[in-house]
């Protein structure tokens, strides 16, 4: 099983997250923080992963290191559960439309992490639950470094946060799903290493 439990702790929060790249899909997603868990159950039903996530941050502060750090530890489960990558299909992307909104997420789980998402750029209004693309970022910035992956985060249509940022983690769980898939037994690069 390509699993891996990862425990943060610092002095703003506590991070416990378990995340299985093969099922059996579902889980326990409680963060304090009502709608990273809605998006984090995206995750779950359109990465068809097992994720279990149990969390604290400083709310009364901001969400921004609470949606940051389990951003943070889910990247090291899923670089741990990922192994060497011998046999993955590494290069995935998907589109993703909800309602007026349109995103496409593409990525290399490669070990070199770079992300490439402005939301300065997008226009988009609001922070549903607390949450706003700029915590997005964030916790995109956390998976990315930390899961050694490049990420391209587009939003195509769409001005309306909730929509913007479920129909993100959408993409994204959708093309993590395709990507992390077993397909062979080499290592997928002419380099010989990632």
């Amino acid at each position: 099983m390509r699993q891996a439990t990862i425990e943060r702790v610092t002095r703003e929060t506590e991070v416990r997250l378990t995340l299985g790249l093969d099922g059996p899909v579902g889980g326990t997603v409680a963060s304090g923080l009502p709608f990273l868990d809605h998006m984090l159950e995206q995750l779950v039903r359109h990465g068809r992963f097992q994720l279990d996530v149990e969390a604290r941050g400083d709310l009364e502060v901001d969400a921004h290191h609470l949606v940051e750090d389990v951003g943070i530890t889910l990247g090291m489960a899923l670089a741990r559960a990922l192994g060497d990558r011998v046999g993955i299909e590494r290069y995935a992307s998907a589109f993703v439309p909800m309602d007026e909104t349109l995103v496409h997420a593409v990525l290399d789980l490669s070990g070199r992490p770079h992300l490439a998402f402005e939301p300065e750029a997008l226009g988009v209004a609001g922070a549903p639950g607390g949450v706003s693309v700029f915590h997005l970022r964030e916790f995109l910035r956390g998976l990315t470094n930390h899961g050694g992956l490049t990420l391209h985060l587009r939003v195509l249509a769409g001005r309306e946060a909730h929509h913007v940022i479920e129909a993100s983690f959408k993409a994204l769980a959708r093309a993590l799903h395709a990507a992390t898939r077993l397909t062979h037994d080499e290592l997928p690069s002419s380099k010989g290493v990632l």
